[in-house]
């Protein structure tokens, strides 16, 4: 079981089941797909459990559906258009013209290939874990969307210390040789470049879009994001970063940034082990329990939270019961009478990123499923 305590865990192993990939990956419907209409379908899948029995990953529930909901993204080029990329890339720390390259690509799949579903916040969370939106050793983004220099492969290696990157993968979105031959397109009709913000995005939408994919299935999403990078801890990192973009884009307003600042924290440490009493690596531990990921994260947002699960349930200000989490919000588990076992950090449309127990890694969960013992939400940035 998951908690609070002091020791190791056996394994240093990223351990990332691709099962809970699946049935999370659907929830990127949720993510202000760019389409004709501007209002779209919210659907969402059921994760992974393992917050308070840790069942095996083969157990999961099937997916589930959440209400549908709208969102009023414009899709023209004018400058209602440019206002809502340039709005959305400042709160997200996207640059701007990264921001504008995901949005018009997006535009251009749902025209090109409208039952795809492509949602720009896909392009977006692949570029973050790709290179930083092009930002990768200090480079940046021109004017006319190429990087200031060029991006050759930058070396991923997961937390067992196995280099993960595709070899010979270059650009701001890291696209692999055999992607690039197959997919390359010009958003400009000159001649592709990999090294051409414009041009990877709508490569990356391409592959994405093969053969046939509805991006609104979690399979199918899977899929697509696995053509460019299957690598679990890839995956879980674009799945966790698009959820966060997406859930700003559809609140349309300023993200707290102690929030923003916490789950993002918790998005790098995504394949990290789960450690009983760890703190993570900044204190010498190969990993985090629970509450050590939800202390670090908000540490480093300039938030002071005390250790263990019970006491930050006890101590943060509430989330009124009923009342749906918001970005950065504490998710617990347990009973309030007794223990706070368990707590996780809310990244969005049902999801959160959680130190499950042992033997698995930071990742991605669904923060409810049926039989949990969840105990209600915390705000710290109240």
């Amino acid at each position: 079981m998951s908690g609070d305590g002091e020791g190791r865990s056996r394994s240093r192993t990223l351990v990332i089941a691709l099962a809970a990939v699946v049935a999370a990956a659907a929830v990127l419907v949720v993510a202000l797909r760019l389409s004709p209409s501007a209002q779209e379908d919210v659907k969402a899948a059921a994760s992974t459990g393992g917050r308070s029995s840790a069942p095996d990953s083969s157990t999961q529930p099937p997916p589930a559906s959440t209400p549908a909901s709208e969102t009023s993204v414009p899709t023209e080029s004018g400058p209602r258009f440019e206002a809502w990329v340039d709005d959305v890339a400042r709160w997200l720390d996207i640059p701007q013209r990264a921001m504008r390259a995901y949005a018009t690509a997006t535009v251009a799949l749902s025209e090109e290939r409208p039952g795809c579903n492509l949602s720009w916040v896909t392009l977006a969370g692949i570029g973050k874990t790709a290179s930083d939106h092009g930002r990768a050793a200090g480079g940046e983004l021109t004017d006319d969307g190429t990087v200031s220099e060029p991006i050759g492969t930058i070396e991923l290696r997961d937390f067992a210390g196995e280099v993960i990157s595709q070899p010979g993968s270059a650009g701001p979105l890291q696209l692999s040789p055999s992607v690039w031959q197959r997919w390359a397109a010009s958003a400009s009709g000159d001649e592709p470049d990999v090294q051409d913000v414009d041009d990877a995005a709508l490569t990356a939408g391409r592959a994405l879009c093969a053969q046939g994919s509805d991006l609104s299935d979690g399979d199918d999403w899977l899929a697509g994001v696995a053509r460019l990078q299957p690598a679990p801890l890839f995956l879980h990192r674009v799945l966790a970063t698009a959820n966060v973009y997406g859930t700003v884009g559809q609140r349309g307003e300023k993200p707290n940034r102690a929030a923003l600042t916490a789950v993002t924290f918790a998005i790098d440490k995504i394949g990290l082990p789960y450690v009983w009493g760890g703190n993570g690596t900044e204190h010498g531990d190969a990993g985090f329990d629970c509450s050590g990921l939800t202390t670090a994260a908000y540490a480093e947002a300039g938030i002071e939270l005390l250790r263990t699960a019970h006491t930050q349930y006890n101590s943060v200000p509430r989330v009124p019961e009923g009342e749906e989490p918001q970005l950065g919000d504490l998710i617990f588990y347990g009973d309030p009478a007794t223990k706070i076992h368990h707590v996780g950090l809310y990244i969005g449309n049902q999801q959160m990123i959680d130190a499950p127990t042992f033997g698995q890694a930071v990742q991605v969960h669904n923060y409810r499923t049926p039989g949990d013992d969840y105990a209600g939400a915390g705000r710290p940035t109240n």
